[in-house]
């Protein structure tokens, strides 16, 4: 009688392993079906993002080639101050209100808008680090001794009419301060720079 019930109950034991050893089979092989699902989803969506990422860069090389090698990232020019001390800052501080100029107070420079708002000229000081008291709050600082005038060239020529504005700005800063123009190579800006400017 003990050897049946023995049996009987290692035959259940065996069925209950058996039963636990399938649970783990099954739980391993829908691990793995869905590690290899994510898997083939990521690969899809990667294959996807470069096709649908791949025509703007070549669409960018190609423009790059069209494009003279000449082609400058920003224009910039220097206005170096003859005699910098409280009156230039606050003659400069009159012509930035004329010009409805905004102040950034990141960056520390001054925005006009210009024609293209987009787009604006930006007023930086020519002397590192680069920065510009607000100078439109009075801030306090050393005497400016020379600001930078700085844009984008337009991507089309015929949008130039923010250069037209670029270069009439930085020529009246040039009589307003009688100071020596430098162009983005430090050396004297003549009319030759000015029309390479406008195209």
């Amino acid at each position: 009688m003990e050897t049946v019930q023995l049996v009987t109950l290692l035959a259940i034991g065996s069925i209950i392993l058996a039963l636990a050893a399938l649970a783990l089979f099954i739980y391993v092989m829908r691990q793995r079906r869905q590690s290899s699902m994510d898997t083939a989803a990521s690969t899809m969506e990667r294959t996807a993002q470069q096709t649908s990422s791949s025509p703007p860069p070549e669409e960018t090389s190609s423009s790059a080639s069209a494009e003279p090698s000449g082609k400058v990232a920003q224009h910039s020019l220097f206005v170096i101050f003859s005699h910098p001390d409280e009156s230039t800052d606050q003659r400069l501080a009159d012509w930035l209100r004329e010009k409805e100029a905004t102040f950034d107070p990141i960056k520390k420079v001054f925005h006009i808008a210009g024609e293209q708002p987009s787009n604006p000229v930006t007023i930086a000081n020519a002397f590192p680090p680069g920065e510009m008291p607000d100078l439109l709050r009075n801030e306090t600082h050393e005497p400016i001794k020379g600001i930078s005038l700085l844009v984008k060239p337009p991507l089309r020529k015929r949008r130039n009419q923010q250069m037209h504005v670029y270069v009439a700005l930085a020529k009246e800063m040039q009589e307003l301060f009688t100071g020596d123009m430098l162009d983005g190579d430090r050396e004297p800006a003549t009319d030759t720079t000015f029309e390479r400017i406008i195209g």
